[in-house]
């Protein structure tokens, strides 16, 4: 991949400035994933976020994060002071030109530098201004502060996550921040909407802890409807039962040969559920396991009336046959007698997967400053008349001062020195 514009994106001729640190970074990434001209705008001598490991072959530097390639692919990026006048007159000037604007400063801050969403308002009538924080900008919590581990742990979903008989915990890799973005890139393409519609700008606030909440599924339901807080369940699902009742506990994930598979053991009026059982039975029955389920009626497995005891006896044993087969062996049965019965996939697993390989998701991105390709994940959706593009790899500290100062907005290069020793830039 050589360095080029995503000229025929969803959102080429638009501009986004990029203010945000690591809480929103993936939400700029995303609007330039799909066209847009995304200026990443750092503090002289770089970002923080750029000492996030892990670090190109473990070598902590600034230049070689893992975590800031991923986030700022498909930006440019220049160096500005904001906290100077200088550099607020020439961030509004950029202003003038932008579409979007993306941060992720504490509540307040942006407006005590005159640069809120009223202030750009008046100097661009339809900028969409998107913030990314981790409790919003609004509510006693809005100028908390919201690691990953905060975020995950007040937005609900820490909570199941685990083994029921161990303490809560979080997922080995952040989300917090992430679910935040995906919503707040959402909200920016509907403000974007709104204004091809309406020629009017929008100020998009985006809570992550919102945002997490929203990833819960059904927990908030079962609480609204029966008072029954979902529970982690580890390799189990759960069924909430009302109290006094205990909940049901269904394994779902099972250990094989050589790791793990998932599948659903389910009957009552699911017919396509009472079909994909009985065959896991047949099948561990054609080996001589199993033989107490042959004649076993799945239709009688409602979830609201059989006891823990009485699903133990159906999964015990089938926990005994899948330890004789491989992740291979029982998914090439469930393909071909349409079981519901999937691999547990490791990270080898995901890059050799020959369905992603078949639809090219994987994207060879060239970093001439390390003199290497590095490979990404690609597109998560397929426009084909508006294509999704990895077009330039995450800019270096103030790469493009000179592209965009000089060429694009006039400045001299006596200018950017003088700016420069001012730090300004």
């Amino acid at each position: 991949m050589s360095e080029r514009q995503n000229s025929d994106g969803l959102l080429s001729g638009c501009r986004v400035l990029d203010l945000a640190d690591e809480k929103g970074l993936l939400c700029g990434r995303i609007l330039g994933d799909f066209g847009a001209d995304v200026i990443k705008i750092e503090r002289p001598g770089g970002d923080p976020a750029r000492n996030i490991g892990p670090f190109y072959h473990d070598i902590p530097d600034p230049q070689k994060s893992l975590f800031w390639f991923y986030t700022n692919l498909n930006k440019r990026g220049i160096t500005l002071n904001l906290e100077t006048a200088d550099g607020r007159d020439i961030f509004k000037r950029l202003v003038k030109t932008a579409h979007f604007l993306v941060e992720s400063f504490e509540p307040g801050y942006m407006a005590s530098l005159g640069l809120g969403y009223p202030d750009l308002e008046k100097i661009n009538p339809a900028i969409i201004m998107t913030s990314v924080t981790p409790f919003g900008q609004t509510g006693p919590h809005a100028h908390y502060k919201g690691s990953d581990i905060v975020g995950v742990g007040m937005g609900g979903i820490m909570r199941m996550y685990g083994d029921r008989d161990r303490p809560p915990v979080r997922t080995s890799q952040p989300q917090f921040y992430f679910l935040g973005c995906l919503h707040g890139a959402l909200g920016s393409i509907v403000a974007h909407y709104h204004r091809e519609l309406t020629g009017e700008g929008q100020y998009i606030d985006t809570s992550c802890q919102d945002a997490t909440t929203m990833a819960l599924m059904i927990a908030a339901e079962y609480w609204d409807i029966l008072k029954v807080n979902y529970v982690r369940s580890g390799a189990y699902g759960v069924f909430p039962k009302k109290p006094p009742e205990p909940p049901l506990y269904r394994r779902h994930i099972y250990p094989v040969k050589d790791g793990h598979i998932l599948t659903l053991l389910m009957g009552g009026a699911l017919a396509g559920m009472v079909t994909s059982s009985k065959r896991i039975v047949e099948i561990a029955n054609r080996d001589g396991m199993c033989l107490d389920l042959k004649d076993y009626d799945w239709t009688k497995l409602d979830y609201a009336t059989v006891y823990q005891k009485e699903m133990d006896s159906i999964t015990e044993p089938l926990a005994q046959f899948f330890l004789t087969k491989t992740k291979r062996e029982l998914f090439d049965e469930a393909v071909k007698r349409s079981m519901m019965l999937c691999p547990v996939t490791t990270a080898k697993d995901v890059a050799e997967n020959p369905q992603l390989a078949i639809r090219e998701f994987w994207v060879a991105v060239e970093h001439p400053e390390l003199g290497e390709t590095i490979t990404y994940p690609g597109a998560p959706v397929r426009v084909p008349e508006f294509p999704w593009r990895i077009t330039r790899r995450a800019p270096l500290i103030g790469e493009h001062n000179l592209e965009i100062y000089e060429e694009e907005m006039g400045f001299t290069r006596e200018q950017l020195s003088l700016l420069k020793a001012r730090g300004v830039i």
